[in-house]
């Protein structure tokens, strides 16, 4: 069982930055996909970005191009989701998850993943 705990939430102003670091433990392999999802009140939880470890290949919603980035870092079973640019739309509880060893590709919705954290709150000011 993969379990996961997500942290570096926090508030900032829009425009900020912050980076969340998600440490995995209980792994099987290498290869899997993981990914960042976010939850405002009263809205369904979205994928924001995914990564597969086996590759490194990644993907975003488009809502996130070109101001987040999704990594890894291998040796210390750590994803990361560094946000820039930070926007009023992008507060929510930020998890991160994980799905079963060696399916690819990396699904965009909750569904397609079964190991989650407890999340991590990001609150941004206007």
């Amino acid at each position: 069982q993969v379990q996961l705990v997500e942290s570096g939430g926090g508030s900032v102003q829009a425009g900020g930055s912050l980076r969340l670091s998600c440490a995995a433990s209980g792994y099987t392999s290498r290869s899997r996909c993981m990914g960042w999802f976010r939850q405002a009140p009263g809205k369904e939880r979205e994928g924001v970005a995914r990564l597969y470890t086996g590759g490194g290949s990644t993907d975003y919603a488009d809502s996130v191009k070109g101001r987040f980035t999704i990594s890894q870092d291998n040796a210390e079973n750590t994803l990361y989701l560094q946000m820039n640019r930070l926007k009023p739309e992008d507060p929510g509880l930020y998890y991160c998850a994980a799905g079963l060893d060696w399916v690819y590709p990396c699904g965009s919705q909750p569904s397609a993943y079964n190991s989650w954290g407890q999340g991590t709150q990001v609150t941004v000011s206007s």
